[in-house]
């Protein structure tokens, strides 16, 4: 039996990632955010090579930065890795296979120049995909496979082009672990 979540709404979470009630989707990315729970997946491909996209020019936040392969909020009640693969579909159109947590107590919060604030629990999985994206174009304006080294030599070079959660991202993750 399928089960639906409510996924107009995000799961808030108190300072030790437990559920502390919920909030619609649209009210919790502002500049008083509450801490809410997401998650961050890096993709890559049957040669072991990374996806990295751009965000939407329209995105409310961190608009046409570069980013790891895809994000998202699970809804209230909804399993992580079951809306890791929902919104992969939503956004990209692949389906994942082998979807692992790599960094799931990850956190952060920042503050774009518009004064947005992300503030999130954002448990990062790693995954693979056979075919490339066909990405929603709301949800993303340009994608490119690359390796780790020039991704990590690209976040060097231009940090102001990269999500603030990737850079942090990439800094507690050993070469490997991509």
């Amino acid at each position: 039996m399928m089960t639906l979540f409510d996924r107009s709404s995000v799961q808030l979470v108190d300072d030790r990632g437990m559920p502390a009630g919920t909030a619609p989707k649209a009210t919790v990315h502002g500049t008083d955010t509450p801490l809410h729970l997401a998650f961050s997946c890096h993709i890559q491909d049957g040669n072991g090579s990374l996806l990295v996209t751009r965000r939407a020019l329209t995105k409310a936040t961190w608009p046409g930065v570069w980013s790891n392969s895809f994000c998202g909020h699970p809804a209230p009640g909804e399993p992580l890795g079951a809306a890791v693969r929902r919104r992969a579909r939503e956004e990209l159109g692949v389906e994942l296979a082998d979807v692992t947590a790599i960094l799931p107590t990850f956190r952060y919060r920042a503050t774009d120049a518009s004064g947005m604030v992300e503030n999130e629990i954002c448990p990062v999985f790693r995954a693979r995909v056979t075919t490339d994206p066909l990405p929603a174009p709301d949800e993303i304006c340009e994608w490119q496979w690359t390796t780790a080294a020039q991704l990590r030599a690209a976040v060097v070079a231009a940090p102001y082009a990269f999500s603030p959660w990737l850079r942090l991202q990439l800094r507690e993750l050993h070469v490997g672990a991509l």
